[in-house]
């Protein structure tokens, strides 16, 4: 069973599972989840991973027992992430985002190139404007604020246009997963993001948004396969 770790960052304390390694030699691995996702998204990768590396996996602010705060923004995800990071290790960490926890990632990627050594992206591609359609909230008790919707959706539907700058500047090393044609993730964008990362390589899983939910097996593959290169 993972360890829980609650970690306070200017103001806002974070929720992490933590999974300590047999051997903690290999760089810790940060896993961050997608919107409405808490840490517990990632047991099943994180239970994969960890044999062989110390692996930590986040509920972002808003999520789960991560504290909800009412202010929302990849930017203050960003800045929580990057606080997170500079006391979890002294050295750089493996990042992998999904869907929200990608976008997260590429900006901590972006402005803190110490921190991160590599990145894993799942289905995510550089943000273009899009039709407005906030989803309506679901009925009943939620694992996380739906004021994140109602804040981060409008930055994604029409998104700064400096996120190809933004790519431009991660230097990591970087593996992005696609989901395939099946995903709501127009597949060219995730394309474009691959072209524009210095160092970028992409590999497809033909399983929609959620790869690493309906193809466990092959999303850790892939990951181990590009962290131990």
């Amino acid at each position: 069973m993972p360890e829980q770790l609650d970690v306070a960052v200017d103001g806002v304390t974070l929720r992490v599972r933590v999974w300590p390694a047999v051997d903690a030699a290999r760089r810790p691995v940060v896993l961050l989840p997608a919107t409405g996702e808490t840490a517990e998204d990632w047991d099943g990768i994180a239970s994969s991973l960890h044999p062989s590396r110390t692996v930590y996996a986040v509920s972002l602010r808003g999520h789960g027992s991560s504290d909800w705060p009412g202010h929302y923004s990849i930017h203050a995800m960003a800045d929580d992430v990057t606080g997170l990071l500079m006391q979890l290790d002294d050295r750089p960490v493996d990042l992998v985002g999904h869907s929200l926890g990608g976008l997260v990632a590429c900006a901590i990627a972006s402005a803190h190139p110490e921190l991160v050594h590599r990145l894993v992206l799942e289905d995510v591609g550089v943000p273009h404007a899009r039709p407005a359609a906030a989803p309506p909230r679901p009925p009943g008790a939620l694992p996380f604020d739906w004021r994140v919707v109602e804040q981060v959706r409008p930055e994604i539907d029409d998104p700064d246009p400096r996120w190809a700058d933004v790519v431009a500047r991660i230097a990591a090393p970087t593996l992005v997963i696609a989901g395939g044609p099946s995903s709501p993730v127009p597949q060219e964008h995730v394309a474009e993001l691959v072209r524009t990362v210095p160092d970028g390589r992409l590999v497809t899983v033909e399983a929609g948004h959620l790869v690493h939910a309906r193809r466990p097996e092959e999303f850790t593959r892939h990951v181990l396969t590009f962290l131990d290169a």
